[in-house]
């Protein structure tokens, strides 16, 4: 099994994250980016202005979605994350904003290419679902 392969099983992602010091200092580096990213002003305008709480909860379900402890879970309950962002009136062009703080957080990150590459492939299934639920919620109150 080559490397790239191996991620996704277990906690092999959750390893090559850092663990959960690794996943909170990517998701320090994604806030940062997503207050300082002229595209991503919409998406921030839709967060409080204190992230702390956000930063919390995203670290801790990004450390279960990488195989880690199910941390959110734990803290918050369970989540359905297409479901809690289809609230706000994301398309496609906000999903897209929001990926690009990542791949930027990613990079600073210093993880092997492989697991970036596989990261942000990853991260790109939910964020496409949440536009996809708030598409839906849009055309149901129509």
């Amino acid at each position: 099994m080559t490397t790239a392969n191996q991620y996704g099983n277990a906690d092999a992602s959750y390893q090559a994250a850092g663990g959960i010091e690794g996943i909170r200092r990517l998701v320090d580096d994604f806030y940062l980016l997503l207050d300082s990213e002229p595209k991503a002003g919409e998406v921030r305008a839709m967060h409080p202005a204190s992230l702390d709480m956000a930063r919390d909860k995203l670290a801790c379900f990004l450390s279960g979605w990488l195989g880690g402890p199910r941390l959110y879970s734990e803290k918050y309950g369970s989540i359905s994350i297409p479901a809690f962002h289809a609230k706000w009136p994301i398309d496609q062009a906000h999903s897209e904003a929001w990926l690009h703080c990542m791949k930027l957080a990613i990079e600073r990150q210093g993880y092997p290419a492989p697991f970036a590459e596989y990261l942000l492939r990853q991260l790109r299934v939910p964020a496409e679902r949440v536009v996809q639920a708030s598409a839906n919620r849009r055309a149901a109150q129509s």
